[in-house]
């Protein structure tokens, strides 16, 4: 791990006490050195076996405020109420040996946010890491080690309960449901050439005992309680949320677009995911009790693949099949499996978590792509049942009400000007009518950006989403890591977090006229700090 400090080339070591001391940089204020304008850390050795290399760069920043004795100094209040979270690595456990890591990174990433004004970080909690070996058999100390570090710290946790898979980093299901799985393939979302998609389990099978005779549901209630029990002294605390995994990255939908979190790039239409046997039968079942049996044979046949786009043939086209009795007798019934589960795993979690003082969370896609086209094909095969004639948003809103559920939304990076024409994307006309939903069934809304490595102009479009009249509740940025710490990428963190914060003075840290003077003197020598993890 390589820290760079980066400041004024007149650094003086006293103003730098609390910055040390925050970022726990083992003591620093004892072991630091000032020679000709560098800054020595006490023995190369050391640091060598530790796997720490400290370097000097030159940067004009605003300052940190000295520690008066109220603490930091200054506390921020969030434009509108809204607290701002940081992602966490989505590998902070192992999952190898299930233990904590990046320990150090993390520990100083931790100080700094809070140095910040951050309100918390959000973790991501995998069922592939804790319960990995058996049924009911659960390893948290990986995750209790870093809800302990972010409690000292003194941030809040928002815990995100992954019942999914990772393709980067990688993390599957647990070992003992692939093993299931490779006999029973369809406890998984199949597509029409019959390719399984295995990181996560089918909906069809939420309440079938496919899982050594328990349901998957039943299943991850359990996980959820022993969560609950093992994480009780955090909860209502340093807990303050906890976002219920749906699908896919967590977020309700199908798996109709095979492709990792945060790529942005042109996409196709994507594909149903209605072939598994278990979601064949369900579809037979509702074919026959329509009166219409034959219906209930397959998915639609005159449908585009992954990549294609809406053109490449019928059903998606102005007049198309999506337009007929057909068709509103599979979409209907498409999107209303996705709502029966979101529906089902939002019940569990606000019935599991309801006395804990926390709130519960799920979190829904951004489905942009073809926003533009009167049948919005991404949305359809994602289980989004939203086109031109319809708003497939209020029955997702009104199934968040019921439950008191608050709802994430992520892609509040995105702006129309940033994506491609030949797609008809709009994030920002999709975010507005999801908002609208929202705000129409009273659902506080929260919410997420999408790329990891930025996209142009996204900072502005966060921060007109986030101060704008679009109310939310918290923010959450992805994610700690590298790039996070990279010094062309943290100074514009530094100065979103500022651009978003007001300072709230209190009156132990008035100065009189003789102090302004001196700290006005002064603070063109303070620094800021960023750590680079590698």
């Amino acid at each position: 791990m390589e820290i760079s400090v980066i400041g004024s080339s007149q650094l003086k070591l006293g103003k730098c006490d609390l910055v040390y001391r925050e970022l726990g940089f083992c003591n620093l204020k004892n072991n630091c050195r000032i020679f000709n304008n560098r800054v020595c850390f006490g023995s190369n050795k050391r640091w060598k076996k530790l796997g720490i290399q400290f370097t000097l760069k030159a940067l004009q920043s605003e300052p940190v405020l000295e520690e008066k004795r109220s603490g930091f100094g200054t506390r921020f209040k969030s434009v509108d109420g809204v607290k701002l979270f940081v992602g966490l690595p989505l590998d902070a456990v192992s999952y190898d040996c299930n233990s904590m890591n990046h320990a150090r990174a993390i520990a100083a990433g931790l100080k700094a946010l809070k140095l910040l004004g951050v309100e918390g970080v959000e973790l991501p909690v995998w069922w592939g890491i804790v319960e990995k070996d058996a049924m009911g058999k659960y390893d948290w100390s990986g995750y209790l080690a870093i809800a302990e570090m972010v409690q000292k710290v003194g941030l809040k946790l928002h815990v995100t309960l992954c019942f999914h898979g990772s393709k980067k980093p990688y993390i599957p299901l647990p070992k003992w449901v692939s093993k299931i799985g490779e006999s029973q393939s369809s406890i998984f979302f199949t597509d029409r050439s019959g390719q399984h998609y295995k990181e996560c389990l089918s909906l069809a099978v939420d309440n079938l005992p496919v899982l050594d005779g328990k349901t998957p549901v039943q299943v991850y209630q359990s996980f959820c309680e022993s969560f609950k029990s093992s994480f009780s002294l955090f909860m209502g605390s340093t807990i303050t949320g906890i976002s219920m995994g749906l699908g896919p990255n967590g977020e309700l939908r199908y798996p109709s677009h095979h492709r990792l979190p945060g790529d942005i790039k042109t996409q196709g239409v994507g594909e149903f995911q209605c072939y598994d046997q278990n979601m064949l039968n369900f579809l037979n079942q509702h074919a026959e009790a329509s009166g219409n049996p034959l219906w209930g044979l397959s998915g639609p046949h005159d449908v585009p693949s992954y990549d294609q786009p809406i053109h490449s043939n019928n059903f998606f086209k102005d007049g198309g099949s999506w337009e007929s009795t057909y068709g509103n007798f599979f979409l209907s019934w498409y999107a209303d499996q996705l709502l029966t589960h979101g529906d089902c795993l939002l019940s569990l979690a606000a019935e599991t978590f309801g006395d804990t003082g926390v709130s519960v969370y799920g979190k829904i896609p951004l489905m942009h792509s073809w926003y533009g086209t009167r049948s919005h094909p991404s949305e359809l095969t994602a289980g989004l049942y939203n086109t031109a004639n319809r708003d497939g948003y209020e029955p997702v809103a009104k199934m968040f009400a019921k439950n008191s559920c608050k709802m994430i939304i992520p892609g509040m990076d995105l702006s129309d000007a940033g994506q491609s024409n030949e797609t008809y994307s709009s994030p920002e006309l999709l975010l507005a009518q999801i908002m609208a939903a929202c705000k129409n069934h009273g659902v506080k809304v929260s919410g997420q950006n999408i790329s990891e490595s930025g996209t142009q102009g996204g900072f502005e479009q966060m921060k007109k989403n986030i101060s704008g009249d679009k109310v939310l509740d918290l923010f959450t940025y992805h994610r700690m890591g590298a790039y996070f710490f990279s010094p062309e990428h943290f100074s514009s963190f530094t100065k979103f977090v500022r651009s978003l914060n007001q300072p709230e003075m209190h009156s132990d840290d008035l100065h009189s006229e003789e102090e302004d003077g001196t700290e006005s003197a002064n603070r063109s020598q303070e620094s800021s700090l960023s750590m680079l993890a590698a």
